[in-house]
């Protein structure tokens, strides 16, 4: 069994001092029992506990981590920064240089605006949104999350199209009542409210590849399907690629699909494992932003220069050629190996990928396109499955509703590995 005498003394200190022992809720280890491990060093595909347990790590940060972890052309950037200060408050040439890596090579955005996260991004995408086209609502989908912004932070009611209802305490309630909240993948929900209120919706928003509730890939069809509506009906089209940004294309979903949003939003790779988000547009859309126009945001530490350092190297990296072409074929060829060996025992195990993304469904579905498809019961099944995997060393984020991430740093050789500890820790599940 996994020693986690030093994680334990740690977390019970740490509930001394935070909420729930943690500084954000998905580290809990709520979903997987037992204590969150601390962890104290990460290199390449590895990370390290405070009881010195070694993982290979497909978190990776929940995301940001495209390159591995301290990979050196990151590390080495941020220390070059460090030398002239952390924090100015001022214009730096390296916003410059970040934000011009960004727009020459995403076709999406004329100009783009930093924040220090994707909650961030968003809320402010949302706030530009209204303040642009003078309406009030938004519409989000059931199983997308982004971040936690009073308005977005709303599930669905009954009924075909309803206004949301707050699912956090301290949201007031007309706040939720300016966000419309829809099943995914259903055009007649779409419609109807766009029939009801479409000259009061500002934006629809969506993870165009939703995956903070499972991997709920929609149809390229559907998404086209948003853009047209959008288009007849002078209503914004938000992508929020905060996950899906810099991981599955430079450009994310909208070059993968080549669908062209109004708004769009980024975060976690884009800083390199620092905080960094972002929000951009079209030069006539980002004109409204203040100091030009009259929507008001500002952020102290927005365009950090350590930060934009980072996400530099980062993005550097992933603009060489072949970068993501790999990323996928060796995402692939894990979720392929599983997947068969699932297949030919006949477990209801499934894994979907797209991308350098993978997710874990105990089903047998061909795709699982919105979030009441995810049976809740399954999560016990991935429960034992995790404790398993975490004893043989392979650490995923603990929930089943998680992505998971392959990096630069895991090489086939370790894909295979991790391959096989898989298929041993399946048979556990299944046979016992």
């Amino acid at each position: 069994m996994l020693s986690r005498k030093n994680s334990e003394s740690l977390f019970e200190t740490a509930k001394t001092l935070f909420p729930g022992g943690v500084n954000s809720p998905v580290r809990a280890f709520k979903s997987v029992d037992g204590v969150p491990l601390f962890m104290k060093k990460g290199d390449g595909p590895r990370i390290w506990d405070e009881d010195d347990n070694e993982f290979i790590d497909f978190c990776c940060s929940w995301g940001p981590l495209i390159l591995g972890h301290n990979h050196p052309s990151v590390r080495t950037k941020i220390e070059e920064t460090l030398q002239n200060g952390t924090s100015f408050g001022a214009p730096t040439k390296l916003e410059n240089e970040l934000g011009d890596l960004i727009v020459k090579n995403n076709p999406f955005v004329d100009k783009i605006r930093f924040v220090s996260s994707g909650t961030e991004a968003v809320m402010s995408a949302i706030r530009l949104a209204r303040g642009y086209t003078g309406r009030d609502k938004i519409v989000k989908f059931d199983g997308c999350y982004h971040g936690h912004y009073d308005s977005l932070l709303v599930k669905a009611g009954s009924g075909l199209a309803t206004f949301g209802t707050s699912s956090s305490a301290g949201v007031p309630e007309v706040f939720s009542n300016e966000t419309i909240v829809l099943p995914l993948n259903d055009r007649d929900a779409v419609k109807k409210a766009i029939a009801d209120h479409g000259s009061e919706i500002a934006c629809i928003v969506i993870e165009p590849i939703p995956a903070n509730n499972g991997l709920l890939l929609q149809e390229k069809s559907y998404l086209e399907f948003l853009r047209e509506i959008c288009n007849e009906n002078g209503i914004l089209l938000f992508f929020d690629e905060v996950i899906s940004g810099f991981r599955v294309a430079f450009a994310g979903a909208a070059e993968l699909y080549g669908i062209k949003p109004d708004l769009v939003t980024y975060g976690k790779i884009i800083g390199g494992g620092l905080p960094v988000g972002a929000y951009g547009a079209s030069d006539e859309i980002m004109s409204h932003i203040s100091p030009l126009g009259d929507v008001y945001q500002a952020g102290t530490l927005s365009g950090n220069p350590v930060a934009m350092s980072a996400g530099i190297a980062q993005l550097s990296e992933c603009l060489k050629e072949g970068f993501y072409q790999d990323q996928e074929e060796r995402t692939k060829k894990l979720v392929n190996k599983i997947n068969v060996f699932s297949q030919s025992k006949n477990y209801e195990f499934e894994m979907f990928t797209i991308g350098s993304i993978f997710w874990l469904a105990f089903s047998k579905a061909d795709a699982i396109r919105s979030a009441d498809e995810i049976r809740a019961e399954s999560m016990n099944d991935f429960k034992r499955l995790y404790a398993i995997l975490l004893d043989e060393g392979v650490y995923l984020g603990p929930s089943g509703y998680e992505v998971g991430f392959v990096s630069k740093a895991h090489t086939s050789e370790i894909l295979d590995e991790v391959a096989d500890k898989f298929c041993k820790a399946l048979t556990v599940v299944f046979e016992g």
